[in-house]
């Protein structure tokens, strides 16, 4: 059971865990990816892109979330391109809510990129611990947009697949039922776009350019497709946008029913995470390793204290380990971020 009560600040090995117990499940957060790249720990993306160096959002884009009471890009692409759209049926013109689509997609790319490791210092050694840890689970989860993941995969396709394998690399719900490890990505990825039709598809490139393509911003009038990926805001309107399409849809309900015994690694399960924790809560599986980052004792004990109060009253066992001590974690793995 996993009543509120006082906790030491000892940390489990995870090989030693692993060892006498199996985990069919992985969920990664942050942490993995800053484990790689420091840069990944930026707060918002939504404040990076107001505050980047090269064409930051404008106050007439700004105005755009604040109409809609989001920080969430994807909500305001896809509000700009269907006004747009309206705009052109009844005859009036379209111009601005399109200049303000590529403007604030602009802002996106910039801000990205400011954050993002550059492919060129991604170290092949990396993607293939990270493809080799991920291939050792049923089904990985992760809420990471970044391209980390999209590129250990790549590096080894045939260990883990993605689900995209419909035409034109679209998500195929007949196609989901497989015995390879699966990844897939709760918050979608910046390799994932929405159709017209709101199906999820992904983009394919060489890993060394799918970053630059992500940063080509099509001028042409009609405009082209939304990236597909939840990067902030709360937890109802992640929740809202997860909903909205049928790939995300599909991997929330994986989680949701996953009962296996799951590891959770560098996700802080904040207060903008509670659809992650009912979904956890609901699974319910029946033993759940999260790491812990070795700061301090005192970081320790209030880590073990604030994941004992999410999952309270629930007979789940939690087991806590020192991130460090795992494949994702490992110091190894860390790239000097550029000054």
């Amino acid at each position: 059971m996993t009543d509120f009560q006082e906790y030491d600040a000892r940390l489990e090995d995870w090989e030693t865990l692993r060892a006498d117990t199996a985990f069919g499940g992985l969920l990664a957060g942050n942490g993995a990816s800053r484990a790689v790249w420091d840069d990944f720990g930026y707060d918002s993306l939504f404040e990076n892109a107001r505050t980047v160096e090269e064409k930051p959002l404008s106050a007439s884009e700004l105005s755009v979330f604040d109409a809609l009471q989001t920080r969430s890009f994807e909500h305001v692409l896809g509000a700009l391109k269907t006004t747009s759209r309206v705009n052109k049926a009844l005859a009036v013109s379209s111009a601005a809510p399109r200049n303000r689509y590529y403007a604030i997609k602009e802002a996106l790319i910039n801000a990205v990129h400011a954050m993002h490791i550059p492919w060129r210092l991604v170290q092949a050694s990396t993607l293939q611990c990270l493809n080799q840890e991920l291939g050792r689970y049923r089904t990985v989860f992760t809420t990471n947009y970044d391209l980390l993941s999209y590129w250990a995969i790549q590096h080894a396709p045939d260990t883990v697949t993605d689900l995209f394998l419909g035409a034109d690399h679209s998500f195929d719900l007949s196609q989901a039922n497989t015995d390879k490890p699966r990844l897939l990505y709760l918050h979608g990825g910046l390799h994932l776009v929405r159709n017209q039709d709101g199906t999820a598809r992904k983009l394919t490139s060489t890993e060394g350019t799918l970053l630059g393509s992500f940063a080509i911003n099509n001028t042409l009038k009609t405009l082209d497709d939304i990236p597909l990926f939840v990067n902030e805001g709360s937890s109802q309107d992640k929740l809202k946008t997860l909903r909205s399409s049928d790939y995300l849809s599909f991997c929330y309900d994986q989680l949701l029913h996953h009962g296996d015994n799951l590891c959770l690694f560098g996700h802080a399960l904040g207060e903008q995470d509670s659809h992650i924790v009912h979904a956890l809560r609901q699974a319910a599986p029946r033993t759940l390793a999260i790491s812990i980052y070795p700061r301090s004792q005192a970081f320790i004990q209030h880590q073990k204290r604030h994941y004992a109060k999410l999952f309270q009253g629930l007979d789940i066992e939690l087991r806590f380990f020192d991130a460090k001590s795992h494949p994702l974690g490992d110091p190894k793995l860390a790239v000097p971020v550029e000054v």
